[in-house]
């Protein structure tokens, strides 16, 4: 069992940047493939970015690359993501979230989930 708490969001106009940070409870932190997700009001839930147990291995939505960076510190039992040049249209609920039911940094099916933090961008 892990427990996720996320921090770091907030508003910021278009083409500002936020970070946001997940810190886990427990000792097997580094046991899980980390996860940002979002939803935006009307849309599914959607996988922004992942990374793998040692951060040997990232993925990223095509809507998010280039732009945000996804990292760990398994040291800190923390999971950030760096969001640069945010637009309107990345305004979301944004979810951390951790995999212990493979090593795969593909797929959504995740098993532990952070309450949520609002990030709203202006245009």
């Amino acid at each position: 069992q892990v427990q996720l708490v996320e921090s770091g969001a907030g508003l910021v106009q278009a083409g500002g940047s936020l970070r946001l940070s997940c810190a886990a409870s427990g000792r097997t932190f580094s046991s899980y493939v980390m996860g940002w997700f979002r939803q935006a009001p009307g849309k599914e839930r959607e996988l922004v970015a992942s990374i793998s147990r040692g951060s040997s291995s990232t993925y990223y939505a095509d809507s998010v690359k280039g732009r945000f960076t996804i990292s760990r510190d398994n040291a800190k039992n923390t999971v950030y993501l760096q969001m640069n040049s945010l637009r309107p249209e990345d305004t979301a609920v944004y979810y951390c979230a951790a995999r212990a039911r493979s090593t795969s940094i593909l797929g959504i099916d995740y098993d532990y989930w952070g309450q949520g933090t609002q990030v709203t961008v202006s245009s």
